[in-house]
């Protein structure tokens, strides 16, 4: 199975050190990620290290250099005790918000990055959380896909196009075809997280996220849309009680 990479909450105000050692480790192995840039970070556990004036700049930079963005969210503030479509958790900044302000949050985080030099048409949402509305504002809003869901490669959703995670990692490097992605926060690695996703990239098919929007998307069923539904909610069942 090929196994992309996208590194959540990416901000001005993150973890610099386990960034950059975690980008030097993609960079040794030639691997370029989806990263997750939130356009107006209010999330103060986001906040780990001095904000970086270059922060717009190097995220720049980086897009020039092969690496995918992604708008993550708007605020990155949790409002809402809702779980969505996808309910590998029971919070979020979008899933039971209104239409209207949902996609004034999508429009408002794009300007944002607009005005940076940024420009992107994929979505991040924040604790995984987004529902029908999160969808249709983010057709809206000029989005042609988003990072989540479960399968074994792209597929098409209410007009938009889904780049799958994976469910459990372990269990995607036993499989011979298909794509998923691999979700890393720097923000919280430790000195074996490092140790763990070095042997990955030595040992797994890893590739840049480039190749993974090169896929074709498949069509999702409905009975796909439920199975997906039941798996997130088993999953975070699993990992609530664990």
């Amino acid at each position: 199975m090929k196994i992309a990479v996208r590194l959540d909450d990416i901000t001005p105000g993150m973890d610099w050190k386990k960034f950059t050692a975690f980008a030097g480790l993609l960079d040794e192995f030639g691997i370029k990620p989806l990263i997750g840039v939130v356009p107006d970070n209010r999330d103060e556990n986001l906040n780990r290290d001095a904000f970086r004036e270059d922060f717009w700049e190097a995220v720049r930079k980086r897009q020039k250099e092969g690496w995918v963005v992604a708008q993550h969210g708007c605020y990155h503030v949790y409002t809402q005790h809702k779980g969505g479509v996808f309910p590998l958790n029971d919070f979020s900044e979008f899933a039971g918000v209104p239409y209207q302000e949902q996609l004034a949050m999508l429009e408002h985080g794009k300007e944002i990055l607009a005005g940076h030099g940024i420009t992107t048409n994929l979505f991040m949402a924040p604790a995984h959380s987004y529902d029908r509305n999160t969808l249709r504002a983010l057709k809206q809003a000029g989005f042609k896909g988003l990072t989540d869901g479960f399968g074994s490669g792209p597929y098409l959703r209410q007009g938009l196009i889904f780049y799958p995670i994976s469910f459990r990692l372990e269990n995607s490097f036993k499989k011979d075809k298909g794509f998923t992605t691999m979700v890393v926060h720097t923000n919280t690695l430790s000195g074996r997280d490092m140790e763990k996703y070095r042997k990955i990239l030595q040992e797994q098919n890893v590739i840049s996220y480039e190749e993974y929007l090169l896929e074709k998307p498949a069509k999702r069923t409905a009975a796909g849309n439920i199975r997906e539904y039941m798996l997130a909610a088993v999953k975070h069942m699993l990992v609530k009680f664990m």
